[in-house]
């Protein structure tokens, strides 16, 4: 079993598969930056100096001794809330790595389609193959 398993990791694609987990991660952290450091005050300056990642809608009370508007407070004591801002957030980082994902995928398509557009390099003709073979017959 050890050895099915070495042998099953040892595959190219399984190795490749690791390494787009792991650029796919650190690059979702790039695009959440992006998202919430870049995009989205920018999004909040326009409407007025909004941040929207602390924007939402009370559902519940609000129990003694948290700010009402402190969304995070309110997120860690339980309190029942839509979070709108949040997802408006993830939705918009989801179209950037959808976006990037999309061109990332184009261009491959674009470069394997070349490829298979060139012409398969040219081996030895019919009548050349049958020399040969004539060939090699005579000597033996």
């Amino acid at each position: 079993m050890l050895g099915e398993f070495r042998e099953f990791i040892a595959k190219g694609n399984v190795i490749d598969l690791a390494v787009g987990v792991i650029i796919g991660g650190a690059f979702a952290t790039i695009t959440t930056s992006l998202t919430g450091d870049v995009i989205m005050p920018l999004v909040g300056a326009i409407f007025g100096g909004v941040d929207f990642s602390s924007q939402f809608i009370l559902l519940g009370r609000v129990p003694d001794g948290v700010s009402a508007t402190d969304y995070a407070a309110l997120k860690e004591a339980g309190v029942a809330m839509i979070g709108y801002g949040a997802f408006i957030t993830a939705v918009i980082n989801f179209l950037i790595l959808a976006f990037i994902i999309f061109l990332l995928v184009r261009w491959v398509n674009r470069v394997v389609r070349k490829r298979e557009a060139e012409p398969a390099p040219a081996g030895p003709s019919e009548v050349d193959l049958l020399t040969e073979i004539r060939d090699e017959l005579r000597r033996k």
